[in-house]
């Protein structure tokens, strides 16, 4: 399997920078989430991650029919991007490789 070292190197730059904050706080996940959806101006902020998760998740599973993957591959890289967005997404390039799957020609 041949890894995309590009976003490899961010993804284990961003877990890892998730891991120690988590590591830090004295509060949940959930209670974070709450407390941003509290102030309409944080909450607008993750309505629209959630809105780019969406679209990275209609981007993935298209691309994932495309080279011939089912659903259930990506129901982890859904799991991980409902729960820190950009995570999942990462981890769907980094696995994905750099090859471009055979396709017809664009037509007119």
């Amino acid at each position: 399997m041949k890894l995309s070292p590009l976003p490899l190197i961010v993804f284990c730059l961003f877990m890892g920078f998730t891991f120690w904050v988590m590591a830090g706080t004295e509060q949940s996940l959930l209670a974070f989430g709450a407390e941003l959806m509290s102030s309409p101006d944080t909450a607008q902020v993750v309505i629209d991650l959630y809105i780019l998760a969406a679209l990275a998740c209609v981007w993935m599973y298209q691309d994932a029919k495309k080279r011939g993957k089912g659903l259930g591959y990506l129901i982890p890289f859904f799991i991980l991007t409902a729960v820190f967005v950009s995570a999942g997404p990462l981890l769907y390039l980094v696995l994905r490789g750099g090859r471009e799957p055979e396709t017809e020609p664009a037509r007119l």
